[in-house]
């Protein structure tokens, strides 16, 4: 079974890009991922496509978009809704399909500081740490714990 992640981020133009990227890239048939903010840029930022570039990832599709994407009756079921900045942690989210659970893996914004290096490395090893999980064995309040724990 593979689980859907939405991977949530206020302006959805660089720390949630790059973890759409890392956990469909790396999640192999356990995760299929999605990014969007609650109030979207409209455009990626090019920081995060000039890193992803350089860890030869593809950027073909990537778009800023709005969460209202995903939620309504057309929306894919969510399992997983992870915030990665604060501001998005903080806000009143839409009504997702599928009863996901949520955790926060907070960033440093890599718009704002410019260092698009360190925001991938911190994403790359939670989600190498969230695909190692045995996602398929586990009921959500241990998988909740487990993904908690991954914040570190």
């Amino acid at each position: 079974m593979t689980m859907n992640v939405l991977v949530l981020c206020t302006g959805n133009s660089a720390r949630s890009i790059l973890g759409e990227v890392l956990i469909n890239e790396l999640g192999g048939d356990k995760f299929r991922a999605y990014s969007t903010g609650s109030r979207p840029v409209g455009k990626v930022n090019p920081g995060a496509l000039q890193k992803l570039r350089q860890e030869r990832h593809s950027v073909d599709g990537l778009e800023s978009k709005s969460w209202d994407r995903f939620s309504g009756a057309e929306a894919p079921a969510i399992d997983i809704v992870i915030t990665v900045c604060d501001n998005a942690a903080g806000e009143a989210c839409p009504i997702w399909n599928g009863a996901p659970i949520t955790v926060h893996w907070g960033i440093p914004d890599p718009a704002a500081d410019g260092d698009f290096d360190a925001a991938y490395t911190r994403l790359r090893n939670r989600v190498e740490a969230m695909v190692a999980l045995p996602v398929g064995e586990m009921n959500k309040a241990d998988l909740l714990a487990e993904l908690q724990s991954i914040h570190g």
